[in-house]
């Protein structure tokens, strides 16, 4: 075997996947092997690796047996290894396309003890800067043999790799088996948050002792004087690492060349410039929003209510969704938390009588945002709010992701006109808790919504009432919809085209009615951006449910789903009933929006049942039985298994007991 690629795999959930695919899908990597090294009590990325690990023999998951430490699992990772050549990644790298055979024709023809990789990092906003000189394990491809012989090791804590890396840098220098593959072959995700993101700390202290041992294991060599300079100069200029107070501490005990003050006057020039942008986007608001928030900054210096949440849905379009399951469940187990929910004014009507609100943008809104000890959304709240010391923000999140989300949209401008990415990253900086509906999701919020809030895989609360389905409950809400008794209804709810405006179904309701005959009954149910009604026309079989206040309600009035892209489809694999993936634009919508899963490749997990692509082909799916058929009825099990395994009907339980105080009876 030529190359083993060890990779640390610790909270990368988001990252993970991608990481192993560069290695493994690459042609050219079939004389390599990937040694995942996670912790024993892995999450989620752990079973992202056991899922590579089943189905790719070049995968290997080896279980760290000791207290999480990069250098210890890199360690651990080359003592198992097979390779002739050694290549240290972290799951949140990438092995660039095409860099697996430069690499492994390099290897083979050159024969070196060390070969230096070119390499680059990419932030979260997906700007790409070329590497620096530093060495990095990750820019290195090692002979095994000569680590061995060398008894290099990585170090405990952070820094781990400056020891061994450089005095294999050195040693090879002086054999001549140094060389160079000029070609980035490494890419490194610089992240937000998470355990490789760089976080502001004396923690950083820990690379001058780094260089410390790296001198005393070398003897004093000549060329560790210079490498010093360069890496901690790189890590005092960084503000992700150094801040701000502890710079000139970190300057002295580093006995860095030079003054101080120079560094001092750079900052200061960036102060002046962040205060003039700030000014100028003060200007321009309005001089009621200026009162209003001059109010607000006023009710900050009030204590808050510990006994008062604030609750949102759906950019304020009443109670709906996880938020209203969650406030549900609060007034049932934390009845002494008072919950008031935010609506905008021209959604008041949908308010349940006797349910507290209060409108956006109001005096008695900005009360509340100042005041309340807990937030609950499943989007944002309005006009912008400063979140308190001691506020805790639960985000439900509304949909597990099909489509790209978060900054995984920066890829499609055309489609995020006017949506401001540095705002997402400041409203994830908020959240304190993420809501996830299933690994997958956990997976992916992870990345596109990148900061240090706790993942809590618990299910989604608003799908606790379909897994309680009963039949009872079925007949009493088909015959508040004026359903006839033995009726087969199918909910038809087709979501959102960030390409198109109003709601155009591709299909012929009316005439795909008078196809199935009597007895079929269609719910039409429009993407809520629509607005309350679907413009369609209403009939004995074909209703216009838009309006209807609760989705739930519709999927246990049904008895299969229709739809094309909605999220919709994950919560109604909780009910076990037949779903039909009607989709005449998927390639205009990929191509468009971006996807996470293929629902219309027939693969286990990722199709949930019978698929049509034309109004023909939709119409025999439901006239010949083969939406209900054993081979739907296998896909849909494989569905449910991948995307509904927290759903128990305890979801909203778990929040509001991790949440919110619950005092013991």
């Amino acid at each position: 075997m030529l190359l083993s690629v060890v990779m640390t795999v610790h909270r990368v959930q988001g990252y993970l996947r991608a990481a192993l695919e560069s290695v493994t899908g690459q042609p050219a990597a079939r004389d390599f092997e990937v040694i995942a090294v996670a912790p024993a009590d892995g999450g989620v990325d752990l079973g992202i690796a056991r899922e590579f690990e089943a189905r790719d023999p070049r995968v290997r998951v080896l279980l760290l047996d000791r207290p999480w430490d990069r250098g210890a699992a890199r360690d651990a990772g080359a003592a198992t290894a097979r390779g002739t050549y050694l290549l240290f990644l972290d799951g949140d790298d990438l092995l660039l396309p095409g860099a697996a055979g430069e690499i492994a024709a390099r290897l083979r023809t050159g024969r070196p003890d060390v070969l230096r990789l070119g390499h680059d990092s990419t932030d979260h906003w997906g700007g790409t800067r070329p590497g620096d000189a530093l060495p990095d394990a990750r820019n290195q491809v090692l002979r095994r043999a000569f680590l061995e012989a060398h008894a290099l090791r990585f170090t405990e804590g952070p820094y781990d790799d400056v020891v061994p890396v450089h005095r294999a840098l050195f040693l090879a220098a002086d054999a001549g088996t140094l060389e160079t593959l000029d070609r980035i072959c490494v890419r490194h995700r610089l992240r937000r948050a998470g355990p490789s993101a760089p976080a502001p700390g004396r923690a950083h202290f820990a690379v001058i002792g780094a260089y410390e041992r790296l001198a005393d294991e070398t003897g004093g060599d000549p060329r560790v004087p210079a490498a010093r300079t360069a890496h901690l100069t790189a890590v005092l200029d960084d503000p992700g690492r150094i801040a701000p107070g502890d710079r000139a501490a970190f300057f002295r005990a580093a006995g860095l060349p030079g003054s101080y003050l120079a560094h001092r006057a750079r900052e200061a020039v960036r102060a002046v410039r962040t205060r003039a942008r700030s000014a100028v986007r003060a200007g321009r608001k309005s001089l009621r929003a200026r009162v209003m928030k001059a109010v607000y900054r006023a009710d900050l210096h009030r204590p808050l209510d510990p006994c008062l949440a604030v609750y949102g849905a759906y950019w304020n379009r009443g109670v709906a969704c996880n938020p209203a399951a969650v406030y549900a469940k609060a007034r049932e187990l934390v009845p002494y938390i008072r919950g008031v929910w935010v609506v905008s004014s021209r959604h008041r009507d949908r308010m349940p009588p006797g349910v507290p609100y209060v409108i956006e943008g109001s005096r008695a809104y900005w009360r509340t945002m100042a005041t309340a000890t807990y937030l609950v959304n499943n989007s944002s709240f309005p006009g912008g709010f400063t979140k308190r010391p001691g506020q805790i923000y639960l985000q439900t999140h509304h949909g597990t992701p099909l489509k790209t989300m978060g900054l995984d949209q920066l890829p499609y401008p055309a489609l995020t006109g006017g949506v401001s990415f540095e705002r997402i990253v400041a409203h994830t900086d908020q959240w304190d808790f993420s809501l996830s509906s299933n690994p997958h999701s956990t997976e992916i919020w992870d990345r596109v919504y990148p900061s240090s809030y706790e993942h809590l895989p618990y299910g989604y609360p608003r799908n606790d009432v379909l897994c309680a389905a009963t039949p009872e409950r079925s007949e009493k809400i088909r015959a508040e919809l004026g359903i006839a008794p033995g009726s087969t209804v199918l909910l038809y709810a087709p979501t959102h085209r960030d390409y198109r405006t109003g709601f155009l179904p591709r299909l012929d309701l009316e005439g795909l009615a008078d196809a199935l005959g009597p007895g079929w009954v269609l719910l039409v149910r429009a993407h809520y951006f629509y607005g309350r009604t679907s413009g369609t026309a209403a009939g004995d079989r074909v209703l216009d449910v838009t309006g209807h206040p609760s989705t739930e309600e519709l999927c246990l009035a049904s008895d299969a789903l229709i739809t094309d892209y909605s999220s919709l489809v994950f919560d109604y694999a909780c009910l076990d009933r037949p779903v039909i993936t009607y989709a005449p634009d998927w390639d205009a919508y990929r191509a468009a929006r971006g996807t996470y899963i293929d629902l219309l490749s027939g693969a286990p997990g990722d199709t949930p049942g019978a698929v049509a692509t034309t109004e023909d082909g939709l119409r025999e799916v439901l006239t010949s039985g083969a939406w209900r058929a054993p081979e739907a009825e296998a896909l849909r099990v494989a569905f449910r298994a991948r995307f509904c395994p927290y759903d128990d009907g305890r979801a909203a339980e778990r929040v509001v007991r991790r949440v919110f105080p619950v005092r013991a009876n």
